[in-house]
């Protein structure tokens, strides 16, 4: 018969059984607070990673404006390389088709030889000895009843055209003279030859059609002995010279421009 001692528990066994346990709690709790930590490692992380999102998306939609932008410009740029090509075509018809549509009205009303038409500019040269005695300012009689019928033409000309029209901003009625004589008094002298001129076209002595709007045009300069030559006296030096002047008076500039808006928008 077994004795009462046989019954009492193993204290010792209980003692290695609550360690073990207490060492699993240990684990759990540790392997709990890695994960824990580990959790809020990878949501710190991920949090970064949107934020990083947000910002390159703020980049991109940025990026994404300014290509607007410059598609924009580019369309501006390209706008303006379209207004001045056509600038440029205008200029041109008026540049090529002007001198003969005046070479064509006075040769066709004059004959040729009476007066010098440049080809290139439209200048018209008229001697001085269809207009003035030599020395004086005083249009001759003959000079007048060329006026008369050389003016109507030439103003006609001008405003055959409402792009001529627009384009040509002021009619020079230049003076010249030969280089005998002092610069004073040649400077003088050809001024008061273009005023007199003019003078004859604003008066009532003179009458056509478009002489209110070409009135409005007229300027009249006075260039002395400057063009002449200056080693002899020329009697084609003295003269009286009609010249244009445009609104895109500076061709040239008008062209560079132009290719610069057009370099502009292929960039």
């Amino acid at each position: 018969m077994n004795s009462f001692e046989d019954f009492e528990p193993d204290t010792e066994l209980e003692e290695d059984h609550a360690g073990i346990w207490l060492s699993i709690s240990d684990l759990m709790s540790g392997l709990l607070m890695f994960f824990a930590l580990l959790f809020i490692i990878v949501q710190v992380q991920l949090q970064q990673e949107m934020l990083q999102a947000q910002k390159l998306r703020k980049e991109l939609e940025q990026e994404i404006l300014k290509t607007k932008k410059l598609e924009q410009k580019l369309e501006q740029e390209i706008l303006k390389a379209q207004k001045l090509e056509r600038e440029l075509e205008a200029y041109k018809k008026i540049i090529d088709q002007l001198p003969l549509r005046i070479i064509s009205a006075i040769e066709g009303k004059f004959g040729q030889g009476v007066v010098e038409v440049d080809p290139k500019t439209g200048d018209v040269k008229i001697g001085d000895r269809i207009l003035f005695d030599e020395g004086s300012a005083e249009l001759k009689p003959a000079g007048k009843q060329f006026l008369k019928r050389f003016i109507p033409i030439y103003s006609d000309v001008i405003f055959s055209d409402k792009l001529f029209e627009s384009q040509i901003t002021r009619v020079v009625i230049e003076g010249h003279t030969s280089s005998k004589g002092s610069d004073k008094t040649n400077m003088e002298l050809s001024l008061r030859r273009a005023l007199s001129v003019s003078d004859y076209i604003f008066s009532q002595q003179l009458n056509f059609k478009t002489k209110q709007k070409f009135k409005q045009k007229i300027l009249a300069s006075g260039r002395g002995e400057i063009d002449a030559d200056q080693s002899q006296d020329k009697p084609s030096d003295r003269k009286v010279v009609f010249r244009f002047q445009f609104r895109r008076e500076d061709f040239g500039e008008l062209l560079k421009r132009a290719n610069t808006v057009e370099k502009s928008a292929t960039q």
